[in-house]
Formats: structure tokens, sequence, C-alpha cells
């Protein structure tokens, strides 16, 4: 479905492959110029910026480690001087995700995820919001995980921090609410993507079979969601976790 994003400026975090990807390319097939920020993958980023606008679409690349201060208002100020004020923020950007035992855990390995998760979120919405808050416009979108829902042994540290992440979106959007800024979160399911790409079949087709959808999701049924979120169609939806899973979770 495409939804009418003309003339909004999108700003989508760890961009330059797998759910980041995704959704910069519906974004910008809405019509909204997107700023495709990335850490590591120079060519992949490149790629995607010059897909869209080979399709009629805008967009620009913009480096940025989302987890220091100082890298999130250049990122910002530059998303502002090339494509305008930020309307869209997609908080997206994840790194390594391991799985390790209660004893081996570490609060190092903790604040590894709440940095992507907590500090990064904080970072990038003080970022735009004031600017926002002049509007009286904005759209602040997490993409979050099924996992706080379901548990996953060996994995409290990402689990957690997604939980902190889905708690920042509520708080936010009942703080936000009267300056007609909205705060939600995507949660997906396990969508392959490169990210997945070794992971053992068997364990992608028990997953699988356990949907009730029974099958797996595509990168773009989660955009789609992002793109409705970021549309005049949600403006009165706030605060709330989408998922994009097939039914795998209710809550």
């Amino acid at each position: 479905m495409r939804y009418d994003l003309a003339g909004k400026v999108a700003l989508v975090t760890g961009a330059s492959r797998g759910l980041g990807e995704a959704i910069a390319r519906k974004l910008a097939s809405c019509g909204a110029k997107v700023g495709v920020n990335y850490f590591a993958s120079p060519h992949k980023a490149k790629g995607v910026v010059e897909d869209v606008r080979r399709t009629g679409g805008t967009a620009e690349l913009f480096k940025a480690d989302v987890r220091e201060e100082k890298e999130v208002q250049s990122l910002v100020e530059g998303v502002r001087k090339k494509l305008g004020p930020v309307d869209i923020l997609v908080i997206n950007a994840t790194g390594p995700q391991p799985f390790i035992r209660i004893e081996d855990l570490s609060w190092r390995a903790c604040l590894d995820q709440l940095e992507f998760f907590v500090k990064s979120p904080l970072l990038l919405v003080q970022a735009v919001v004031g600017s926002m808050k002049e509007r009286r416009y904005g759209r602040i979108i997490n993409i979050g995980s099924e996992v706080f829902e379901r548990g996953l042994p060996e994995f409290s540290s990402y689990v957690s921090a997604k939980g902190a992440q889905l708690g920042l979106t509520r708080s936010w959007a009942l703080e936000l609410a009267k300056n007609q800024i909205t705060v939600n979160l995507v949660a997906p399911g396990w969508i392959p993507t490169e990210r997945h790409a070794h992971d053992p079949q068997e364990a992608k087709e028990a997953y699988a079979a356990a949907v009730p959808m029974g099958h797996m999701g595509l990168a773009e049924d989660v955009a789609e969601a992002v793109a409705f979120l970021a549309s005049d169609g949600a403006k009165f939806i706030t605060g709330q976790k989408i998922a994009v899973n097939g039914g795998n979770t209710l809550a």
C-alpha cells in the first residue's frame, strides 16, 4: 500500500541493510525524503540511496554511530541541512546480539544492548524533539522485537533492553501527545535478513511451523507497518506496540 508522505523528511537509523533498508525504501516510495544512516556498511548504504534515486525518490547518505552524542547531533543537523527538519524518526540501528548463559553474562554485555535500545533512542529523540514541538508534528517509531513477550533462553541482555525500549515508547508517547507527536513501536518476529544468513535452516523451519500463520515474515512486512505509523492514517495512534509476527504474540 502507498501512503502519502510527500514533503516529509524521514531519518532511518541502521538503514544499509535488513529491516532498515526495507523501511528506507518503503518511506521513499511513499514520497518521503529519506536520510539513510549507516555506520559500518558504506557500500551497501550507498546502494540503497542510489536505488531510491533511480526509482525517482529522494535519499541522502549519513554516516554516524548513533550511540555517540556528538555524532547524533551532527547526523540530525546534516539531515536538516540537506533534506529539512526530521518529521519521521525510525530508530532501527542495532549491533551484535550474542547468546550468553547467565553464568557468563556481564554487566558490560547488558550495557552493549542498552546503548542501542535506550541510549541511542534517547540521543536521537532529544536531537529532533525540539523541532517537532515547534512544528507540532512528529512521528517517532522504535523497532522493537517480539522477544520481550516471548522471552528466550541465554538472551536476557537483549530481551531486557528491548523491554526498556518499549517502556521508553510508552512514557514518551504520553509526554509528547500534547505536542501532537506520536511515539510507537513495531515489534517484528524472526524476520530472515542478512543478519540471519548463517542461522540453521532447521531452526528457521521450527520457528515458522510454530507461527500461527505458518511462515516467517518479510522485511517488507515490517516496512509496511512503519509506513502506516508514519502516515496521517495513524495520527491518533500513540504509545502502541504493533506486532508483525503472524500472530506469534497477542500481547
